[in-house]
């Protein structure tokens, strides 16, 4: 790679960095903002309403019906995805590739064709709009994720460790629960991370999917209909350093874990 090649790929780089968190440094600012519009010039600064957020009991029901749903969704998720990765990884039949590209098919299916389709499936199964609906919804989007995340961390796994287990008198299910599942939870954890943060994130399944009582992002659309005010700003924030925490967390925990396995 030559000295230019060097010096404009760089310039790219840079200039990808400041369009990534340029916007997310102008709207914690405006968080800050001791007024009720959004723009510039801020001549006053205050932490009203970052404070307001944590004393709004809504906000606060919202959030935690929105982790709920990401928590519960995810639990799922890891369970079909995991099951999914197992039968597709090691096993080779006829149509595999069918099954493999139809586990695949709802993490490329547009989102407002995938949560209008949800929603007449939810309906023909009679379960109503609300948390459960939206659950499912966000479970059968996250699954394809697991499934690849886990099918590439088991194609990693030296066959030769099953072999020993199952040498050793364990069946099956033993080998999968005391070798198999061990060596996954590096790639567990990133995962359900992932699913965590795109079912929390959710808007449009959310919306779709669910009855009077909003998800975050649902509550911040209906917030944003009557124009930006810097309480969406100190909302969008506080979700931010959260998400940002939950990531360093999991790339450590993942790190740390491949360095045991």
């Amino acid at each position: 790679m030559t000295r230019h090649t060097r010096i404009l790929m760089s310039v790219i780089y840079w200039a990808f960095i400041v369009y990534l968190f340029v916007p997310l440094v102008l709207m914690v600012m405006m968080g800050f903002k001791d007024s009720k519009f959004i723009g510039f010039p801020i001549r006053g600064w205050t932490l009203e309403w970052y404070t307001g957020i944590f004393q709004d009991a809504e906000i606060l029901g919202v959030f935690g019906y929105s982790m709920a749903i990401a928590i519960a969704s995810t639990v799922l998720s890891l369970s079909i995805g995991t099951w999914v990765a197992c039968f597709l990884g090691p096993h080779k039949f006829r149509g595999k590739l069918i099954v493999f590209a139809l586990t695949c098919l709802p993490a490329v299916v547009p989102g407002i064709i995938s949560a209008i389709s949800l929603r007449i499936f939810a309906r023909g199964l009679e379960i109503e709009p609300g948390m459960l609906a939206i659950i499912l919804g966000h479970t059968v989007h996250n699954v394809p994720f697991v499934a690849l995340v886990v099918m590439a961390r088991l194609s990693t796994l030296p066959p030769s460790h099953i072999e020993a287990a199952r040498d050793l008198g364990a069946d099956a299910i033993v080998a999968f629960f005391r070798v198999t599942l061990p060596y996954l939870v590096p790639a567990l954890v990133g995962a359900g991370v992932f699913c965590m943060l795109l079912s929390f994130d959710d808007f449009v399944r959310s919306f779709f999917l669910g009855s009077y009582e909003p998800t975050l992002p649902v509550l911040i659309f209906a917030m944003l209909r009557s124009g930006m005010s810097p309480e969406i700003n100190a909302i969008s924030a506080v979700v931010l350093v959260l998400t940002a925490i939950l990531g360093l967390w999991a790339e450590r925990s993942m790190r740390r874990l491949n360095k045991g396995s």
